[in-house]
């Protein structure tokens, strides 16, 4: 099996990613936003073309503010479409959009999406795949795996014999709870 662990070693972007935020628990909802919206937009691409424009879209998606990004119309969407720093896709940006409305909502009811997916961990990762293609828009296997490794809540974004596997350990991540 091939691991990002290895792959991470010494590059510029993969590296950093690797070692302090790939598989770190992820308890904000802005930032658990943020990434899901990278992952999606991710589908198709290499995680370093989004680990290129991510500056571009903290900044085209103004932080990545869930209500902000849930109020956008059509003149975002084309402010969006005409931005080259980021992935100019309509579906990945209405998806975006999309899943900002539908997190306001998991706010409403469980008080964040955090609280959310914490009320639906533990659960295999087929479930969270039809949990996540019943919820949101633009989200199939790969993009709920990697969104929920990233964010702490299933295993396997480090090899045991990583050193970031055990900084990873100490926090205690959902996963391990299990």
């Amino acid at each position: 099996m091939s691991w990002y662990c290895d792959a991470a070693a010494g590059h510029p972007l993969h590296g950093p990613y690797h070692d302090e935020v790939y598989g770190f628990p992820l308890r904000g909802d802005d930032a658990l936003f943020e990434l899901l919206v990278l992952e999606l937009n991710q589908a198709g691409l290499s995680w370093l073309t989004i680990l290129k424009k991510t500056e571009n879209f903290q900044s085209a998606f103004e932080g990545f503010e869930i209500d902000r990004v849930a109020a956008y119309g059509e003149d975002d969407v084309a402010r969006l479409m005409g931005d080259a720093g980021i992935i100019r896709n309509r579906l990945k940006i209405a998806a975006a959009i999309h899943n900002a409305q539908v997190i306001q909502g998991l706010v409403r009811r469980f008080g964040s999406f955090s609280a959310w997916l914490d009320h639906h961990h533990p659960r295999p990762k087929d479930d969270w795949v039809k949990l996540f293609k019943e919820t949101f828009h633009f989200t199939g296997g790969e993009i709920t795996n990697e969104f929920l490794m990233s964010a702490g809540y299933l295993p396997g974004a480090h090899r045991r014999t990583c050193p970031i596997y055990d900084k990873i350990a100490h926090l205690n991540p959902p996963w391990m709870r299990v």
